[in-house]
């Protein structure tokens, strides 16, 4: 079932997957109305096997401990998307115009596992199926590959969900994302020694590019806000054995702006700033040529899923 927590809406997606027809409407119509207003909720019932997740958390925990030296050996080339991102390099706030303070935080990001065949769009090779530089820390490659496998499995399953509460065809999203170009990233939120610049946080507020991000905070953290319809800024805490997850730009614009793409930030609460934080974030972003159209709007707001993802990339790195 789709429940409403005292602190956070949460769609049970076994639940939903077992039910019959009725069942699915009456629990797809709850994520609707959720995701007209914040697009925010949690997931349990994913199936997603707490070994794939323990071992990609032990990893990452594995990689950031690592001295800046190792750590920059994995940093991207020129302009690519993956790679080790120091603190210091990327400001999520410049993705909306405004100017602040770095982030206080590191990243290891990665993509696709393989180059789909016949593929030959040199944007495409040279941005989204650009090479992975993984760190030569035993095991570490594996253990991404698997959670990453595991989140395109359930981002797969979460579009179903979706097309049901748009009152589409269960199948509706499936020739999108045969070989989704979704973006995964490992995020350490370092403990702070020293006070933070004016306005500089964690994560500025931005919100995401692309269909959906499904998010796994680490368990018993703080320190995730987004912005309610009121305009007032919400935590949202981390629920056992569940994921976070939210729409981007891009199910805003396919859905022709019915559903909302939520500003969210990572602040530091004051009993964590001593504290590291961690959280592994995975984008799904539909086929590099799938082309996206408005159920509902202009035609003309129809984008290509890759060249649109760029253009984000370039707008937030610029």
């Amino acid at each position: 079932m789709t429940a409403n927590t005292p602190d956070f809406p949460m769609l049970d997606l076994a639940a939903f997957q077992a039910a019959d027809p009725e069942g699915r409407a009456a629990i797809a119509a709850e994520v609707d109305r959720i995701c007209r207003e914040t697009g925010f909720l949690a997931v349990t019932g994913h199936g997603v096997p707490t070994d794939v997740i323990a071992a990609l958390w032990s990893h990452a925990r594995a990689f950031f401990a690592q001295t800046p030296e190792a750590k920059h050996k994995v940093a991207p080339t020129p302009g690519g998307p993956y790679g080790y991102l120091g603190p210091g390099t990327e400001a999520l706030a410049k993705s909306r115009g405004e100017d602040t303070p770095p982030d206080l935080k590191e990243s290891f990001n990665g993509g696709p596992a393989a180059i789909p065949p016949g593929e030959t769009d040199p944007d495409a090779l040279a941005f989204c199926y650009a090479p992975t530089p993984f760190p030569a820390l035993p095991g570490f490659k594996d253990a991404w590959r698997s959670y990453y496998a595991e989140m395109e499995a359930l981002a797969a399953r979460i579009m179903e969900v979706f097309a049901v509460a748009l009152k589409l065809p269960a199948d509706h999203f499936a020739p999108y994302i045969t070989t989704p170009i979704s973006g995964m990233r490992a995020l350490n939120y370092p403990a702070q020694d020293k006070t933070p610049e004016e306005n500089q946080l964690r994560a500025g507020a931005h919100t995401d590019y692309g269909s959906l991000t499904i998010l796994l905070p680490e368990p018993g953290s703080r320190g995730l806000e987004i912005l309610t319809p009121e305009g007032n800024w919400k935590g949202i805490p981390p629920v056992d054995g569940a994921f976070v997850i939210n729409i981007g730009d891009l199910m805003a614009l396919w859905t022709g702006g019915r559903w909302t793409s939520t500003l969210h930030r990572v602040v530091t609460p004051p009993d964590w700033a001593t504290k590291t934080r961690m959280s592994i974030a995975y984008f799904h972003q539909p086929n590099w040529h799938a082309e996206v159209k408005p159920l509902s709007g202009p035609a003309s707001e129809a984008v290509t899923s890759g060249p649109y993802l760029m253009s984000k990339f370039a707008a937030a790195n610029g």
